[in-house]
Protein backbone atom coordinates (compact mmCIF):
# COMPACT_ATOMS: atom_id res chain seq x y z
CA UNK A 1 0.00 0.00 0.00
CA UNK A 2 2.61 2.57 1.10
CA UNK A 3 4.43 1.63 -2.35
CA UNK A 4 1.46 2.36 -4.49
CA UNK A 5 0.50 5.16 -2.49
CA UNK A 6 4.42 6.62 -2.97
CA UNK A 7 3.78 6.21 -6.28
CA UNK A 8 0.64 7.96 -7.48
CA UNK A 9 2.02 11.01 -5.71
CA UNK A 10 4.89 11.06 -7.85
CA UNK A 11 3.70 8.72 -11.57
CA UNK A 12 2.57 12.45 -13.16
CA UNK A 13 6.29 14.19 -12.79
CA UNK A 14 7.81 10.84 -13.35
CA UNK A 15 5.89 9.92 -16.66
CA UNK A 16 6.06 13.68 -17.97
CA UNK A 17 9.60 13.35 -17.22
CA UNK A 18 10.35 9.75 -19.20
CA UNK A 19 8.47 11.19 -21.98
CA UNK A 20 10.10 14.81 -22.17
CA UNK A 21 13.47 12.19 -22.04
CA UNK A 22 12.91 9.88 -24.46
CA UNK A 23 11.76 12.52 -26.99
CA UNK A 24 14.85 14.51 -26.16
CA UNK A 25 16.95 11.66 -27.11
CA UNK A 26 15.38 10.69 -30.05
CA UNK A 27 15.41 14.23 -30.96
CA UNK A 28 19.56 14.54 -30.64
CA UNK A 29 20.25 11.12 -32.47
CA UNK A 30 18.03 11.84 -35.72
CA UNK A 31 19.32 15.55 -36.15
CA UNK A 32 22.86 14.36 -36.28
CA UNK A 33 22.75 14.06 -40.01
CA UNK A 34 21.55 17.28 -40.55
CA UNK A 35 24.49 18.72 -38.26
CA UNK A 36 26.84 16.81 -40.10
CA UNK A 37 26.19 18.81 -43.05
CA UNK A 38 26.09 22.61 -41.15
CA UNK A 39 29.04 21.93 -40.08
CA UNK A 40 30.81 21.36 -42.48
CA UNK A 41 29.34 24.66 -44.09
CA UNK A 42 30.96 26.64 -41.40
CA UNK A 43 33.85 28.64 -42.20
CA UNK A 44 37.35 28.24 -40.50
CA UNK A 45 37.46 31.93 -40.09
CA UNK A 46 34.44 31.18 -37.60
CA UNK A 47 36.74 28.83 -35.84
CA UNK A 48 40.02 30.23 -36.13
CA UNK A 49 39.01 33.91 -33.99
CA UNK A 50 39.65 34.73 -30.71
CA UNK A 51 36.38 35.44 -29.08
CA UNK A 52 34.34 33.40 -27.09
CA UNK A 53 31.52 32.61 -29.62
CA UNK A 54 34.32 31.07 -31.87
CA UNK A 55 35.69 29.29 -29.55
CA UNK A 56 32.61 27.90 -28.34
CA UNK A 57 32.08 27.12 -32.11
CA UNK A 58 35.06 25.20 -32.53
CA UNK A 59 34.91 23.46 -29.00
CA UNK A 60 31.41 22.06 -30.69
CA UNK A 61 32.76 21.56 -34.38
CA UNK A 62 35.38 19.74 -32.20
CA UNK A 63 33.08 17.68 -30.19
CA UNK A 64 30.33 16.97 -32.78
CA UNK A 65 33.51 15.14 -35.87
CA UNK A 66 32.98 11.96 -33.99
CA UNK A 67 29.33 10.65 -32.97
CA UNK A 68 30.07 9.73 -29.43
CA UNK A 69 31.44 13.54 -29.02
CA UNK A 70 28.15 14.71 -30.75
CA UNK A 71 25.63 12.53 -28.11
CA UNK A 72 27.80 13.78 -24.89
CA UNK A 73 27.97 17.28 -25.94
CA UNK A 74 24.41 18.40 -27.33
CA UNK A 75 22.52 14.99 -25.42
CA UNK A 76 24.50 14.26 -21.98
CA UNK A 77 26.34 17.42 -21.49
CA UNK A 78 23.36 19.76 -22.09
CA UNK A 79 19.86 18.33 -22.61
CA UNK A 80 19.55 15.27 -20.29
CA UNK A 81 22.02 17.15 -17.50
CA UNK A 82 19.47 19.68 -17.38
CA UNK A 83 16.38 17.72 -17.37
CA UNK A 84 16.90 15.33 -15.10
CA UNK A 85 18.41 17.75 -13.14
CA UNK A 86 14.62 19.66 -12.81
CA UNK A 87 12.85 16.11 -12.53
CA UNK A 88 15.50 14.79 -9.45
CA UNK A 89 14.23 17.86 -8.03
CA UNK A 90 10.52 17.28 -8.80
CA UNK A 91 10.49 13.56 -7.43
CA UNK A 92 12.25 14.63 -4.62
CA UNK A 93 9.83 17.52 -2.77
CA UNK A 94 6.78 16.93 -1.26
CA UNK A 95 6.52 13.75 0.99
CA UNK A 96 4.67 13.70 4.39
CA UNK A 97 5.48 17.31 5.51
CA UNK A 98 3.97 18.84 2.39
CA UNK A 99 0.40 17.07 2.35
CA UNK A 100 -2.20 19.18 3.86
CA UNK A 101 -5.10 16.74 3.40
CA UNK A 102 -3.30 13.35 3.64
CA UNK A 103 -0.87 13.95 6.79
CA UNK A 104 -3.15 12.97 9.65
CA UNK A 105 -4.46 9.72 7.33
CA UNK A 106 -1.14 8.79 6.50
CA UNK A 107 0.07 8.99 10.23
CA UNK A 108 -2.63 6.98 11.48
CA UNK A 109 -1.23 4.11 9.50
CA UNK A 110 0.81 1.17 11.53
CA UNK A 111 4.26 2.66 10.19
CA UNK A 112 6.81 4.71 11.37
CA UNK A 113 7.67 7.95 9.94
CA UNK A 114 11.18 6.43 9.26
CA UNK A 115 9.45 3.90 6.95
CA UNK A 116 7.39 6.16 5.90
CA UNK A 117 10.12 8.42 4.44
CA UNK A 118 12.21 5.55 2.95
CA UNK A 119 9.43 4.24 1.05
CA UNK A 120 8.73 7.50 -0.49
CA UNK A 121 12.73 7.56 -1.15
CA UNK A 122 13.35 3.77 -2.39
CA UNK A 123 10.12 5.08 -4.92
CA UNK A 124 11.65 8.31 -5.82
CA UNK A 125 14.92 6.96 -6.56
CA UNK A 126 13.71 3.71 -8.22
CA UNK A 127 11.89 6.07 -10.75
CA UNK A 128 14.66 8.55 -11.02
CA UNK A 129 16.83 5.23 -11.85
CA UNK A 130 14.39 4.54 -14.96
CA UNK A 131 14.80 8.47 -15.77
CA UNK A 132 18.34 7.94 -15.58
CA UNK A 133 19.35 4.50 -17.26
CA UNK A 134 15.97 3.99 -20.35
CA UNK A 135 16.59 7.46 -22.09
CA UNK A 136 20.26 6.24 -22.77
CA UNK A 137 19.40 2.54 -23.28
CA UNK A 138 17.50 4.07 -26.80
CA UNK A 139 20.99 5.59 -27.69
CA UNK A 140 21.70 1.81 -28.84
CA UNK A 141 18.46 1.10 -30.55
CA UNK A 142 17.92 3.94 -32.42
CA UNK A 143 21.66 5.22 -33.70
CA UNK A 144 21.54 2.89 -36.64
CA UNK A 145 18.68 4.76 -37.96
CA UNK A 146 21.26 7.55 -38.76
CA UNK A 147 24.12 5.19 -39.62
CA UNK A 148 26.26 5.01 -36.55
CA UNK A 149 26.60 2.78 -33.52
CA UNK A 150 26.52 3.90 -29.86
CA UNK A 151 27.92 0.88 -27.39
CA UNK A 152 25.20 -0.39 -24.57
CA UNK A 153 28.37 -0.17 -21.99
CA UNK A 154 28.70 3.53 -22.63
CA UNK A 155 24.75 4.28 -21.92
CA UNK A 156 25.23 1.84 -18.82
CA UNK A 157 28.23 4.23 -17.49
CA UNK A 158 26.50 7.46 -17.93
CA UNK A 159 23.31 5.82 -16.36
CA UNK A 160 25.40 5.62 -13.67
CA UNK A 161 26.61 8.66 -13.56
CA UNK A 162 23.20 10.34 -14.11
CA UNK A 163 21.65 8.71 -11.27
CA UNK A 164 23.83 8.63 -8.54
CA UNK A 165 24.78 12.53 -9.04
CA UNK A 166 21.25 12.96 -9.67
CA UNK A 167 20.16 11.41 -6.64
CA UNK A 168 22.06 14.52 -4.49
CA UNK A 169 19.27 16.66 -5.88
CA UNK A 170 16.79 14.60 -5.18
CA UNK A 171 18.22 14.12 -1.41
CA UNK A 172 18.38 17.85 -1.33
CA UNK A 173 15.04 18.38 -2.07
CA UNK A 174 13.67 15.58 0.02
CA UNK A 175 15.44 17.30 2.80
CA UNK A 176 13.95 20.69 1.80
CA UNK A 177 10.38 18.84 2.06
CA UNK A 178 10.68 18.43 5.63
CA UNK A 179 11.40 22.40 6.33
CA UNK A 180 8.90 23.71 4.49
CA UNK A 181 5.18 22.36 4.97
CA UNK A 182 4.62 22.99 1.26
CA UNK A 183 5.97 22.03 -2.07
CA UNK A 184 7.11 24.99 -4.11
CA UNK A 185 9.66 26.23 -1.70
CA UNK A 186 11.81 23.13 -1.89
CA UNK A 187 11.47 23.14 -5.50
CA UNK A 188 12.81 26.80 -6.17
CA UNK A 189 15.38 26.41 -3.72
CA UNK A 190 16.50 23.43 -4.96
CA UNK A 191 16.64 24.80 -8.38
CA UNK A 192 18.25 27.72 -7.51
CA UNK A 193 21.06 26.02 -6.09
CA UNK A 194 21.69 23.77 -8.86
CA UNK A 195 21.36 26.91 -11.38
CA UNK A 196 23.75 28.99 -9.43
CA UNK A 197 26.32 25.79 -9.54
CA UNK A 198 25.52 25.12 -12.97
CA UNK A 199 26.67 29.14 -13.67
CA UNK A 200 29.80 28.74 -11.53
CA UNK A 201 31.18 25.96 -12.91
CA UNK A 202 32.92 27.57 -16.08
CA UNK A 203 34.74 29.41 -13.18
CA UNK A 204 36.32 26.31 -12.15
CA UNK A 205 37.87 25.28 -15.60
CA UNK A 206 39.14 22.06 -15.94
CA UNK A 207 38.07 21.49 -11.86
CA UNK A 208 34.58 21.40 -13.18
CA UNK A 209 34.40 18.12 -14.42
CA UNK A 210 34.81 17.02 -10.62
CA UNK A 211 31.65 19.17 -9.68
CA UNK A 212 28.41 17.73 -9.65
CA UNK A 213 27.21 18.49 -13.18
CA UNK A 214 30.68 17.20 -14.07
CA UNK A 215 29.69 13.89 -12.18
CA UNK A 216 26.42 13.67 -13.77
CA UNK A 217 27.13 13.76 -17.64
CA UNK A 218 30.33 11.70 -17.40
CA UNK A 219 32.63 14.03 -18.08
CA UNK A 220 36.00 12.25 -17.15
CA UNK A 221 34.59 8.99 -18.54
CA UNK A 222 34.18 10.71 -21.76
CA UNK A 223 37.24 12.59 -22.11
CA UNK A 224 39.55 9.55 -19.83
CA UNK A 225 37.90 6.95 -20.12
CA UNK A 226 37.88 6.13 -16.58
CA UNK A 227 34.55 6.34 -14.03
CA UNK A 228 35.08 9.20 -11.60
CA UNK A 229 34.96 6.64 -9.00
CA UNK A 230 35.64 9.27 -6.46
CA UNK A 231 32.90 11.82 -6.90
CA UNK A 232 30.03 8.99 -7.17
CA UNK A 233 31.18 7.80 -3.60
CA UNK A 234 31.30 11.35 -2.23
CA UNK A 235 27.81 12.03 -4.12
CA UNK A 236 25.97 8.65 -2.62
CA UNK A 237 27.47 9.83 0.65
CA UNK A 238 25.86 13.20 0.26
CA UNK A 239 22.89 11.88 -0.74
CA UNK A 240 22.70 9.54 1.66
CA UNK A 241 23.84 11.87 4.38
CA UNK A 242 20.72 14.40 3.40
CA UNK A 243 18.37 11.49 3.53
CA UNK A 244 19.58 10.76 7.01
CA UNK A 245 19.03 13.97 7.97
CA UNK A 246 15.55 14.05 6.49
CA UNK A 247 14.17 11.34 8.18
CA UNK A 248 16.06 12.96 11.82
CA UNK A 249 13.71 16.21 11.12
CA UNK A 250 10.67 14.21 9.77
CA UNK A 251 10.61 12.38 13.30
CA UNK A 252 11.12 15.44 15.23
CA UNK A 253 8.17 17.18 13.66
CA UNK A 254 4.79 17.65 15.37
CA UNK A 255 1.58 17.65 12.89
Amino acid sequence: MLWYKSFLETRSRFLIGLVILLMSVFGTVYAYPRVERMLAMVPAAAMNGDSLIAGRIKEIAELSSSYRGYIWAQALRQNVTQMLSLFAVLLGAGGLAAQARGTLFTLSLPVSRGRLLGVRAATGLAELAVLAFVPLLLLPLISPGVGQHYGVGEALVHGVCFFVAGSVLFSFASLLSTVFHDQWRPILIACFAAACLGIAEPLFGDLSRYSLFGIMDGEIYFRQGGMPWLGLLASAAVSAAMLFAASRNLARQDF
